[in-house]
């Protein structure tokens, strides 16, 4: 049997990337202690290891596929092939960044205030490429962890992964530039690339995936509608395409459903009842394919 070998991140996005993968349909469970989590698809072997080291370990055909983020591809320099952009976070649907940030009453302001200076990161390489493009010479030394409490005194600045900056400011730091932009990655070799069967089983994935991350942003509204209000009920309905609408046994009203984004949700609601909508149902989503 033809098998796919899939890296999983673990630590920080390990959690949202097993829910992803669920809403996609694909049930991932992890055993204690366990780095080989059992999948509900015999064509599939999942490791469970360090987002830090996916890339390395796809690069070298240890793994056909792997799923990390795009600040550690910039950071191992991998020689890999992107298949997706996944964009979701440990904490939602947002990307991460890269940034340099010093402390409140630093004089540094701009990259260029770094001439000199010492800056403690976990993400050396990457520091150093985006200092070099900007002409700044300055020491730039691993972090091991607890990196927001090392400046004044162990750093002059540091180079840190924030989503929301909260962490950041809670240490006494503010934010003078970014570095890069980073969203989960699938990622795979080049030689199960040109597997063709690697490569379908991985676009057949990635689809289901993308389909998840797209319905975790949207709900289902269905609802009665009679005719006379039909035309202000549709103009308040943002839809895929169109909304759909049904006849029912009675030819003054119809049924209508509508794909919308959940956030506007609580207020189009109420706006639909007003114009005449009843019987509003709302749906979770798990998968939209577009």
């Amino acid at each position: 049997m033809n098998k796919l070998k899939l890296g999983l991140p673990a630590g920080s996005l390990q959690n949202t990337t097993l829910e992803i993968f669920r809403k996609a349909g694909f049930n991932i469970q992890i055993g204690d202690r366990s780095y080989y989590p059992y999948i509900d698809d015999d064509e599939i072997e999942c490791v469970l290891m360090r987002a830090q080291e996916i890339p390395r370990y796809v690069e070298d055909q240890v793994l056909d596929v792997g799923l990390t983020g795009k600040d550690w591809i910039n950071e191992t320099a991998a020689d890999i092939k992107e298949i997706t952009d996944l964009n979701y976070s440990k904490r939602g649907l947002r990307p991460v960044r890269l940034v340099l940030a010093v402390p409140y009453d630093s004089e540094i302001n701009s990259v260029k205030d770094l001439e000199g200076k010492r800056i403690a990161t976990e993400l050396v390489e990457s520091t150093k490429r985006y200092l070099e493009e900007h002409g700044i010479n300055a020491s730039v030394s691993f972090s091991w962890g607890a990196t927001e409490v090392k400046p004044p005194l162990l750093a002059d600045a540091i180079a840190e992964l924030t989503e929301t900056g909260r962490s950041l400011k809670a240490n006494q730091l503010r934010i003078i530039e970014t570095i890069l932009v980073s969203t989960p990655r699938i990622i795979m070799n080049h030689a199960s690339y040109g597997d063709p069967w690697k490569k379908k089983k991985v676009e057949r994935m990635v689809t289901l995936l993308r389909g998840a991350l797209l319905a975790e942003q949207k709900v289902m509204l269905k609802m009665n509608v009679h005719n006379s209000n039909l035309e202000k009920v549709i103009d308040l309905l943002p839809a895929l395409r169109k909304p759909t609408i049904s006849n029912l046994i009675s030819d003054e009203w119809v049924a209508v459903e509508s794909v919308v984004e959940e956030k506007k949700v609580r207020t189009l609601i109420c706006e639909l009842q007003e114009a005449g909508a009843e019987g509003i149902l709302e749906f979770p989503m798990n998968k939209i394919i577009p």
